[in-house]
């Protein structure tokens, strides 16, 4: 395989020559993909000024993103397995889809969306369990140069409208239901619970799945079998530009409103497949799991693009890793020979906690590389991990990176970087991060800790945020002139090695998920009873970050009281999911505020992470005695 270091001579060849001359690093990359024509320049951009951010890569270059998947992977892999599906229910049988296999699917389904109208340019609404068929939409989507917009099956009906309304999307592709362990999900139900405030939305395409009942809205919902009929599969993909929109990934922000992050079609393509090679040091032949939800943008990047490009066999899970029991991961890795497994520390906690016997009843011996995403990884889990899960010989890669980097940044190359527990250790090359004080400061050597930043443009990094350029400079451009902020404090140790120590802004991470506050806060104060919120992170021994309110609520009753939290979790699973349903609700008559009116979360942070014996200057308080209440009816042990 081409572009692919192997030592770490190599890397540190491979990252001087990358930040020496990024561009012709990232055109020699670039070289090996299908162009319908060679860009002109390979990179333009600024961070600063007029219209900033500004970032063009292989500018004025024409391509499509499935060519460099099938045509040009067709002649030597046309019968290879892309992507393997295993079922939620392990009764139920698997599915292989081969390249040509594949390739069919994705040009029938662009067929089926042309023929309903749906164009270049256009933003298709993807609601969909773990099935084949997502893939194929989000490749058909991008077949014909459609910009697809993927929301996660586990998002209620309130937060489904709010991402199609915020692209103005005209289709939604959704299912009849979904298997989640043991529960049924009513997704057309809720979908059509979605639909009645979205105006833009002309035709809803509905997979049959679990063959349940559904209510039927003539003239808008189709079924995907009528309309993929007699549409047959020659079809030729849509030549785009470098930069044109690939997709659209709603991500939790400081504000209410979800982001729409931005992503086109060349510099994502290159990005994605270069880091996936890379990291996982993918062989041919391998198996590859990531066992991420294609609704999140690991799912995109490391199940879909990423493998697919590489020529990779990818395996798709339907299912939870404790359904039917516990062992179920490791069943599946038995079972396909799996070789290299990416997968959350939020999960990994969670089977720790299950017991060691439901992993040695399985042959474990096909794992040569291990990954970890979505948050840092705590020593215990990483140990256990890598010497039971591991056998004690495969290599973990802790990778760093965010939805608005489009794929992996800091990270071990497996095999190669000699790795540390709960460190991401190095960057990629063509990466290039920064330290930086809280003034923009850069804090340079090895032994420092600081704001992480990084200072020169990457092919994979957002373009915008849909609909709201703006906002864009200003979340991640406007605070450090000509740096990108990632949100996330750092370290850098003797050795130059980073270690990730949390964000900095108001989002948690919850289960490798990053959930906006104030989308939280939104939501619970939907309850007619709530007056008030303010919601901060704190140690969860399974997700990493758990969610803990201080809510002010109207006189309640005893009655009430006794019901209140539930209450307000049912409330927040309404308008979100049951993903940002606050772990711990705390009834409080008043929150710690400033003269000015403005929350002190530094103060909820400590007593949610029960220790109050530093909470710094609380002089500016309008009422300090409210601190010591929130202190006494803390839901954890506080230390004083």
């Amino acid at each position: 395989m081409t572009n692919k270091i192997t030592s770490m001579a190599e890397y540190y060849q491979k990252y001087q020559e990358s930040v020496a001359n990024p561009e012709a690093f990232w055109a020699e990359i670039a070289e090996s993909s299908f162009w319908r024509k060679k860009w002109d320049k390979v990179l333009d951009w600024r961070f600063d000024g007029p219209g900033a951010p500004m970032v063009n890569w292989f500018v004025n270059g024409k391509l499509n993103i499935t060519e460099n998947i099938f045509e040009r992977n067709m002649f030597t892999r046309k019968d290879q397995v892309a992507i393997i599906w295993e079922p939620n229910d392990p009764k139920e049988k698997e599915v292989r889809l081969t390249y040509g296999e594949l390739f069919d699917k994705v040009k029938e389904f662009a067929n089926g969306l042309l023929k309903l109208g749906v164009k270049k340019g256009d933003r298709v609404a993807i609601y969909l369990p773990m099935v084949p068929e997502l893939a194929v939409a989000m490749l058909a989507c991008a077949r014909i140069g459609a910009i697809h917009s993927i929301v996660f099956a586990g998002f209620s009906a309130t937060a489904l409208a709010d991402r199609i309304n915020d692209a103005s999307a005209n289709v939604l592709i959704t299912s009849d239901g979904g298997f989640r362990g043991s529960k049924k999900i009513p997704l057309k139900d809720i979908a059509d619970e979605a639909l009645e405030s979205c105006p833009t939305v002309e035709h809803n395409i509905v997979l049959k799945r679990t063959e349940q009942d559904v209510k039927w809205t003539e003239g808008r919902d189709k079924w995907w079998h009528d309309v993929i009929e007699g549409v047959g599969i020659d079809n030729e993909a849509e030549v785009m530009d470098s930069e044109d929109t690939l997709f659209i990934l709603y991500t939790s922000g400081s504000t209410g409103k979800p982001k729409g992050v931005v992503h086109t079609t060349a510099g994502y393509m290159v990005f994605s497949e270069y880091t996936f090679k890379n990291v996982f040091q993918y062989n041919d032949g391998d198996v590859f799991w990531c066992t991420a939800d294609i609704g999140w943008v690991t799912g995109h990047s490391y199940i879909v693009y990423g493998p697919l490009l590489a020529g990779a066999t990818s395996v798709m899970f339907e299912g939870v890793p404790t359904w039917p029991d516990a062992g179920r991961f490791w069943e599946i890795v038995a079972k396909y020979k799996v070789n290299q497994f990416y997968t959350a520390p939020t999960a990994i906690r969670a089977l720790i906690a299950q017991g060691n016997e439901w992993v040695t009843k399985h042959d474990l011996s096909s794992l040569s590389v291990l990954g970890t995403v979505g948050e840092p990884i705590n020593e215990e889990a990483w140990r256990w991990y890598h010497d039971l899960i591991g056998g004690g010989k495969c290599p973990i890669v802790d990778t760093w990176w965010q939805t608005e980097t489009g794929g992996i940044m800091i990270t071990p190359l497996a095999g190669i970087t000699p790795t540390k527990p709960s460190l991401a250790t190095l960057p990629l090359p063509g990466v290039q991060p920064i330290l930086v004080d809280p003034e923009g400061n850069e804090l340079k050597g090895n032994g420092v800790e600081g704001i992480l930043c990084i200072k020169f443009p990457w092919p994979g990094m957002l373009r915008s945020l849909y609909g709201d350029h703006k906002r864009c400079h200003e979340t991640y451009f406007s605070m450090f002139k000509g740096l990108y902020l990632t949100g996330d404090g750092a370290k850098r140790d003797e050795e130059g090695y980073y270690r990730i120590i949390g964000r900095i802004d108001d989002v948690i991470n919850v289960s490798g998920h990053r959930i906006g506050t104030a989308e939280v806060e939104d939501a619970i104060n939907q309850h007619p009873k709530v007056n008030e919120s303010a919601v901060v992170g704190y140690p969860h021994e399974i997700k990493g970050s758990g969610i803990y309110a201080y809510v002010i609520c109207e006189d309640l009753s005893e009655d009430e009281m006794g019901t209140i939290e539930n209450e307000i979790k049912a409330t927040v699973t309404k308008f979100i999911g049951p993903i940002a349903k606050p772990d711990k609700i705390q009834i409080v008559s008043g929150l710690p505020k400033t003269r000015s009116g403005k929350i002190m979360r530094r103060i909820l942070r400590k007593i949610g992470e029960g220790d109050a014996t530093n909470l710094g200057d609380t002089s500016t308080l309008l009422d300090p005695g409210v601190v010591e209440e929130i202190i006494t009816g803390a839901k954890v042990e506080v230390k004083r």
